[in-house]
C-alpha cells in the first residue's frame, strides 16, 4: 500500500494528481483485502486497468485507487478463454489470432486491460468486446464473487452496466472460432492503427464517441482543429479523434479542449459530440 501516489505514472495520457492511497493486486485474494481496507478507511475506491481512456483530474483523489494486475490467461475448453481482468486486451488479441482463433483480432492495439475493455465495452472495425464475452466473474462490494452470463448484463456503444457497479471486475471468458485468416487480419488491424494512429505520444484514446453514420475524427478534422493547442494538450495531427499531451498538458488543458472541439465542430456541421474519456474521480 503506497500513499500519495502520482496518477500520472498510472494512465496512458501521463495526466493527474496524486492518489491518496494506492495498490496493485495480482490475486482475487489481494483484491478482497484492497476492498476490505478502503472499506476500514472509509474512502472511496476505484479500479484501474492500463488507465487508458481516463482522464485523472490534478487534484488529490481521497480514496484509494487499485491497479487490477490478476493477468491469468486459461483455455477452459477449444476456443474459450478464461482471462484475468489485468491481462492486456492487446495481447489477448494478438495471442489468441496466432493460435488460429477469430473475434479478438481488433483488440491489437487497445492500450486496455480485459477488464478496462469489458468496462468500455471497448470496439473497433466493427467489433466490440461484448460480442465475443460468454460471462464476467465479477466481485460486489461486500466481497462476493459471481459469474455473470451475458444475458444478464447490458451492453451498448462503449457502455456497460459495470459503470453503474460498484465493485470490480476479476475476469472475462471468452467464446472464439477458428478461423485460417485470423492472423493475417490481426497484423491488418494493427499495421493499419500504427499508420493511421498516435501511437508514439501520451493519449488516452479516441476521446469523442462516433456520432450515429459518421466518424467523430473526420468531423473534427472537417472543421480544421488537427494540431489544435490548449497548453500542453494538442489534437493529433494524425488522428482528430485523439487528444494527445504534448508537453506535460494538465487535466485542465484537456477538458478545455475538448470544449473546444465541441463547440467548434456543432459550429461546423450542426453536430455534437460526446465524450467518451472517463473523467476521475
Amino acid at each position: 500500500m503506497e500513499e500519495n501516489k502520482p496518477l500520472s505514472e498510472l494512465t496512458t495520457f501521463g495526466i493527474g494528481g496524486l492518489a491518496r492511497y494506492f495498490c496493485k493486486v495480482q490475486t482475487l485474494q489481494n483484491l478482497k483485502e484492497a476492498i476490505t481496507f478502503a472499506k476500514e478507511k472509509n474512502v472511496p475506491f476505484l479500479i484501474l486497468g492500463k488507465g487508458s481512456n481516463s482522464l485523472f483530474l490534478d487534484e488529490v483523489y481521497e480514496g484509494l485507487v487499485i491497479q487490477n494486475k490478476i493477468d491469468s490467461f486459461n483455455e477452459v475448453a477449444p476456443g474459450t478463454f478464461h482471462v484475468g481482468a489485468g491481462y492486456s486486451f492487446a495481447l489477448l488479441g494478438t495471442k489468441t489470432a496466432q493460435q488460429g482463433y477469430s473475434g479478438l483480432e481488433f483488440a491489437s492495439g487497445i492500450p486496455a486491460s480485459v477488464g478496462g475493455a469489458i468496462y468500455m465495452n471497448a470496439g473497433a472495425n466493427g467489433s466490440e468486446t461484448a460480442d465475443t464475452l460468454i460471462s464476467v466473474d465479477y466481485l460486489d462490494e461486500e466481497g462476493n464473487l459471481k459469474t455473470l452470463k451475458k444475458e444478464e448484463l447490458q451492453f451498448s456503444y462503449r457502455t456497460s452496466c459495470f459503470q453503474r457497479l460498484p465493485g470490480a471486475i476479476v475476469a472475462g471468458t471468452f467464446k472464439l472460432s477458428k478461423s485460417l485468416n485470423a492472423r493475417s487480419k490481426q497484423l491488418e488491424i494493427i499495421s493499419y492503427r500504427k499508420k493511421t494512429q498516435p501511437y508514439g505520444d501520451k493519449s488516452a484514446g479516441c476521446v469523442f464517441r462516433n456520432p450515429e453514420c459518421n466518424h467523430a475524427g473526420k468531423l473534427i478534422e472537417e472543421a480544421g482543429l488537427k494540431g489544435m493547442r490548449v497548453g500542453g494538450a494538442e489534437v493529433s495531427n494524425l488522428h482528430a479523434n485523439f487528444i494527445v499531451n504534448r508537453e506535460n498538458a494538465k487535466a485542465d488543458d484537456v477538458l478545455k479542449l475538448i470544449e473546444l472541439i465541441k463547440k467548434k465542430v456543432k459550429d461546423h456541421s450542426g453536430v455534437e459530440l460526446e465524450s467518451e474519456i472517463r473523467i476521475l474521480p
